[in-house]
């Protein structure tokens, strides 16, 4: 028997009316207009001044006599990256990594944490080698890898994926246990069956937690990719600034740090916009 079976057990038909009225006054709020959002423009207004002070900033450091190369320097060597090819291959080889570990660690977190939330046996029997391993540095676990699955891509694509995996079960597990024990109840008064509260309630409720799992997780995927370029990599942009650190080269580091800064943040920002077309009954400050 299900967590949520259990729940809905204690569910009585006096209840009926009340979760009724809780839903149609849920689905009203839905329906109602909501205040218009404001202006767009006004947001990338201050985005754009947001990124103009950060670049005066490290600018200023950099002319203040801080051992830090100037954007001017910055852009130049990024030209020459560009220009002889590297760059792109780099960009390329570390987004093939992060997006195979971070779709691999999602496709297998979203499931193995809505069973955790489901069943109580197997939350029992999952739970705490889950809490084991989050305790564990992805890092850590790189040697072992090396040596299990030799020097190929496969040991950096695992530690992405274990990196994004324990930071999206945690979140979907939470979303199911989370679910607002009314809506449960209303279901099965109204003769739902386990199939159908899974798919129209447990799924829709957990939704929010999931994607914020998952923005978690592509966090710790691009976080850990510097680290599983050591690998005996060749290309990529972890491999690259790892490489100029040994010649003191503070352009290229840069233009690494900046490349994955920016890559995160569009696919960060990929996932918001997933978040308000799933979650467009949510209501948002």
């Amino acid at each position: 028997m299900s967590v949520l079976d259990q729940q809905g057990a204690e569910a009585t038909a006096e209840e009926a009316p009340a979760a009724a009225a809780t839903t149609d006054a849920g689905e009203s709020a839905g329906n109602a207009p909501r205040p218009r959002p404001r202006k767009s423009a006004l947001f990338l207004a201050l985005n754009a001044l947001s990124i103009a002070l950060g670049i005066g900033l490290w600018w200023a450091l950099a002319a203040a006599g801080l051992k830090l190369p100037t954007p001017p320097e910055v852009i130049s060597k990024a030209g020459t990256l560009i220009g002889n090819g590297t760059y792109a291959k780099d960009v390329s080889a570390s987004l093939m990594r992060v997006v195979a570990g971070f779709a691999l660690g999602t496709a297998v977190a979203i499931p193995v944490g809505f069973l955790m939330g489901w069943y109580r046996v197997l939350r029992s029997l999952i739970e705490p080698w889950i809490q084991f391993f989050r305790t564990i540095p992805p890092l850590a676990i790189i040697p072992l890898a090396i040596v299990v699955m030799g020097i190929g891509e496969t040991p950096k694509i695992f530690v992405i994926f274990l990196a994004s995996f324990l930071a999206c079960v945690i979140s979907t597990f939470q979303g199911v246990v989370n679910v607002d024990r009314t809506l449960i109840n209303a279901a099965r008064v109204l003769g739902a069956k386990d199939t159908t509260i899974f798919a129209r309630v447990v799924v829709p409720a957990s939704t929010p937690f999931i994607l914020v799992g998952m923005r978690v997780g592509l966090g710790s995927s691009w976080a850990t990719l510097v680290a599983a370029e050591l690998v005996a990599a060749q290309q990529g942009l972890g491999y690259r600034m790892q490489n100029a650190e040994l010649y003191y080269d503070l352009p290229t580091i840069f233009v690494g740090l900046i490349s994955i800064g920016i890559l995160g943040l569009l696919m960060d920002r990929l996932l918001l916009l997933a978040e308000r077309k799933l979650t467009g009954w949510q209501e948002r400050r």
